[in-house]
């Protein structure tokens, strides 16, 4: 371990904090993305008896930094909350899907350089109040996000490969590319609704059994106008994750129709629309000896991918191999695993590519098919999930990684601590 005052340093996660997540339209809606964001950090800052003007940073992922998310959100976040002082600088990033996990990775650099040795890392998303690539809308904005040069190196691979589901091939498309890794790793119709339903009863009996209790931060309901009126009262206080379905099946599933022309995937084996914050405190070993707190994990290394545009989705598995050649660990070492649920074939996927097809380790409290994806804040969800689910377990190492658009995918293994150690 490296001593106060040596470099690099190790990087800590010392808490971690998230809202359940909300439905379109639901219980969340009428939360500000500044103001959510800013709840999740005075409740991270509370739980680990941190005072706000020991952090040096801030970093938010946001993957639609449009309307409410734009202009900085992570600083809005910082002017937002209760417990950061203003002289707390703060900044943005956008790699998509993974927005809070790099966020996560952009801290761990900063703290194991010493540049920096107290930092709050997550992700935001409210997606009711900006709606996904709305800062694409060719309504509002001057010209595609695809330039002449991609058209020219992609252009006739997309047309070749959208033809058979009827898809527009002027961007790429993330419901192609989610069927695209379905064909390679020939996931069928029937794979993917089990898997779905897998996802809800997972997290229905997680929910159950009160596992998600000391992530999720309590919030006041808040519907925004327009939408249903399921939360109307603000008294009451939104705590569990909105879009389960306990009572998924398959006959259900099987009456849905595919979303694309001659494809497999239906809305269900899709991540739900969602609206959410989380966040994580990441500190090195002399931000943990000046706050006087304990870690409750270590990060053991980071990884990325990038790769195919158009089949895009299947990155988390060269990610996974990344992560593991640095960490010097194999798959047998890890105990637990969150693979984003952007579509089922993902995690069908990577386990088939990864463990031989074992589940058994994969997302088994259930994930985005279930809980939904707020995309700029979901790497944060997951982590929060892993590190309470290794507590919970007595597991040493995990792993989270994630797709995302445009062909790349972070990786993150972690390893918990034993008892909170202080190190």
């Amino acid at each position: 371990m490296a001593k106060p005052g040596d470099a690099p340093f190790n990087a800590y996660i010392v808490e971690v904090a998230r809202t359940a997540g909300g439905k379109r339209g639901g219980r969340l809606s009428g939360w500000h993305p500044a103001d959510l964001g800013g709840a999740v950090v005075d409740a991270l800052l509370e739980r680990a008896g941190v005072d706000g003007s020991h952090v040096d940073d801030v970093v938010f992922g946001c993957g639609t930094q449009d309307g409410a998310q734009a202009e900085n959100v992570a600083r809005n976040v910082v002017l937002s909350s209760y417990r950061l002082p203003n002289t707390v600088p703060a900044y943005t990033l956008d790699r998509q899907c993974g927005s809070a996990q790099q966020a996560i990775h952009s801290a761990t650099q900063a703290v194991m350089s010493g540049t920096q040795d107290c930092i709050i890392a997550g992700g935001v998303e409210m997606m009711s109040v900006v709606p996904m690539d709305n800062n694409t809308s060719p309504e509002w904005h001057r010209g595609p996000h695809t330039g002449d040069r991609i058209i020219e190196k992609y252009g006739d691979y997309t047309k070749a490969e959208y033809a058979a589901y009827n898809a527009d091939p002027v961007k790429f498309d993330q419901f192609v590319a989610a069927e695209l890794v379905a064909k390679k790793y020939q996931i069928t119709r029937g794979d993917s609704d089990a898997f779905a339903v897998r996802s809800h009863a997972l997290a229905a009996e997680a929910t159950r059994q009160g596992r998600f209790e000391s992530q999720i931060v309590p919030l006041p309901c808040k519907s925004r106008e327009g939408f249903s009126k399921a939360a109307k009262a603000p008294e009451e206080l939104h705590t569990q994750d909105e879009g389960i379905r306990p009572g998924t099946s398959l006959e259900s599933l099987g009456k849905l129709k595919p979303i694309l022309q001659n494809g497999t995937l239906t809305a269900a084996a899709a991540s739900q629309i969602c609206d959410g914050a989380a966040a994580v405190l990441v500190c090195n070993d002399r931000g943990l000896e000046r706050l006087g707190v304990r870690a409750r994990a270590r990060i053991v290394a980071l990884g990325l991918s990038g790769g195919d545009p158009v089949v895009m989705l299947e990155g988390p598995i060269p990610a996974t191999q990344n992560v593991l050649r640095r960490a010097g660990l194999s798959m047998q070492d890890i105990d637990l695993v969150e693979v984003n649920e952007a579509f089922t074939s993902i995690p069908l996927a990577f386990a088939k590519a990864m463990t031989g097809g074992d589940l058994s380790r994969v997302n088994v409290n259930g994930g985005a098919v279930a809980h939904g994806h707020p995309m700029g804040a979901t790497g944060a969800i997951l982590m929060s999930k892993l590190i309470c689910e290794l507590e919970r377990t007595g597991g040493r190492f995990g792993l989270v990684t994630m797709c995302e658009s445009g062909g790349t995918a972070n990786a993150t293994i972690i390893e918990r601590l034993p008892a909170r150690s202080k190190l």
